[in-house]
């Protein structure tokens, strides 16, 4: 969504690099820039001339001029403004404190409110709730249907007591009001905490929309009215936002089509034109392609700094905790990395989602987007079929793989040796680099970096006890002498071994413990 405005900013940047002064001159350059790139990414215009004049107020004030690096605090500068007018903190739903939480779902026909309106449901129930959606729309064709398709692939109850239309040329009947009045009594006669009520919507913003969804409104009090707007919708985005703001006074917005090639100026202009937060984001067709809006970590990746934190979110609700004790153990004792563990880790990998989604998130991705573009995801399923085209025997113990085997498991696979051969080799390097991590000795990684706490068992300890024979300082000839230096040298041992624990050894008392009565008796 936001690939053309982080490439422009980033080269926008690019330019201050290696300077350890800015003039004004310079500062002006970048900020007619930043705007440039604002206005072509479709931002509203009072949005865009209102964060550029704060950005150029604090970059010509003490904080950039007193700057160690001059770059880096106008990066910083931009990312907080960014934050802000994405609406400044992560905005969570205000949950009711008796009865069940009503949420009431408004905006344009084609918006992806349905869709939405199961994403949410499938997202609510994952965080503990029971939630259930209402069919109130009985004017687009076919709504209901719709809702009741993917109300049952998020797993949630759908109340739809009316079927609405199924053509364009049926007339509507029924009462969209009651409709909803109804569902949330049902939900709260069969204990649902969440109710979701999906509303009708037009082509355009007309009086008959408005006066439907007041009425919604009016008869159910929800608790949150989500504005659900398209995202690629472009400069309009800021008319339709503050009609409905007008008409239904909502409380926070969902963007939808987030995943689009739109350039994404809704985003930025809705939060800050109506004041309302931007709450939730759909990012794809599939009913898990939903999250919760940080306008700190979009900020991070319109700026190409990454989105670790949701990276590490994902991680944790899909990784199976078990499997990941069970391959912690195996690299603590040094055990071989397999194919089996390859295969279990890849199965792993997969349950986040759509691998080229997951790599965006690292920083500094957009400087390889071309790549990852041209990524292809069956890749994965191909390695995946050669690894379980080998028998039990060979994932465990790859080196017994000759060239019949290759063949036969290239013919299972449904591809060349070539590409066995390939996979056979990286996964060589794999287990090399597993081995190396282990044992501690990272000789021949990036930076020849060793693992915490490990060099000490690793390679690295008996590197330093080769090191040391032959330099240590040499023992007297005198016995007294010796034993002065024996009894140094003991000293200097028990010291280094108090000092590891923040206290000298010799110095613990049971008395200065505070330790329970009694309790003394187990120290002699």
């Amino acid at each position: 969504m936001f690939n053309s405005l982080s490439d422009r900013l980033t080269a926008t940047f690019k330019n201050l690099r290696g300077k350890g002064k800015l003039t004004e001159a310079d500062i002006d350059a970048t900020v007619r820039e930043i705007r440039r790139a604002l206005l072509d990414a479709d931002v509203a215009v009072p949005v865009v001339r209102e964060f550029t004049s704060h950005i150029k107020e604090r970059a010509l004030g003490a904080e950039v001029s007193e700057a160690l690096n001059p770059s880096q605090q106008i990066v910083k500068i931009v990312n907080e403004e960014l934050v802000n007018i994405l609406g400044g903190q992560t905005r969570r739903i205000n949950m009711a404190k008796t009865g069940p939480t009503i949420i009431m779902l408004a905006g344009l026909q084609g918006a992806g409110k349905t869709t939405l309106a199961g994403k949410l449901s499938h997202w609510l129930k994952k965080q503990g709730h029971t939630p259930m959606l209402v069919a109130s729309d009985l004017q687009r064709p076919n709504a209901v249907n719709q809702l009741k398709v993917v109300g049952e692939r998020a797993g949630v109850p759908v109340y739809a007591p009316h079927p609405g239309v199924t053509s364009e040329f049926d007339v509507p009947t029924g009462d969209p009001v009651q409709v909803a009045r109804d569902g949330v009594a049902e939900a709260r006669a069969k204990l649902h905490d969440v109710v979701i009520v999906d509303t009708a919507g037009r082509l355009g913003v007309d009086a008959e929309l408005m006066q439907q969804a007041r009425n919604i409104r009016d008869a159910i009090e929800p608790n949150e009215v989500l504005f659900v707007i398209d995202a690629m919708i472009g400069q309009d985005a800021v008319n339709t936002a503050n009609a409905f703001n007008e008409g239904v006074d909502f409380t926070g917005v969902v963007l939808s089509k987030l995943d689009g090639d739109a350039r994404g100026g809704a985003a930025l202009s809705v939060a800050s034109v109506t004041g309302k937060p931007i709450m939730f984001a759909s990012t794809g067709e599939n009913v898990t392609d939903f999250e919760q809006f940080h306008p700190d970590r979009m900020a991070s990746r319109i700026l190409d700094m990454g989105d670790v934190l949701t990276l590490i979110e994902q991680a944790e609700q899909t990784w199976d905790k078990a499997e990941a004790d069970r391959m912690a153990k195996k690299f603590v004792d040094q055990e071989d990395f397999t194919f089996e563990d390859f295969l279990a880790q890849m199965q792993q990998i997969r349950k986040m989602g759509s691998m080229k989604k997951l790599l965006m998130m690292m920083p500094g991705a957009a400087q390889i987007r071309q790549q990852l573009e041209n990524f292809d995801e069956k890749e994965i399923d191909r390695v995946e079929a050669i690894v379980r085209s080998m028998t039990p025997h060979e994932r465990v113990a790859p080196k017994i793989i000759n060239g019949s085997r290759r063949a036969r498991i290239a013919k299972g696979a449904g591809v060349t040796v070539s590409e066995v051969n390939m996979l056979m080799e990286r996964f060589a390097q794999a287990q090399k680099m597993m081995k190396k991590l282990a044992s501690g000795n990272m000789a021949g990684m990036p930076g020849g970096m060793q693992m915490p706490g490990m060099a000490a068992a690793g390679g690295a300890a008996r590197k330093n006890k080769g090191k040391g024979k032959g330099k240590q300082k040499a023992r007297s000839g005198n016995p007294a002498k010796r034993a002065q230096q024996e009894q140094a040298a003991a000293a200097k041992q028990q010291a280094a071994l108090g000092s590891a624990f923040g206290q000298q050894a010799q110095d613990v008392k049971p008395e200065d413990l505070n330790l329970p009565k009694g309790f003394e008796k187990f120290l002699k």
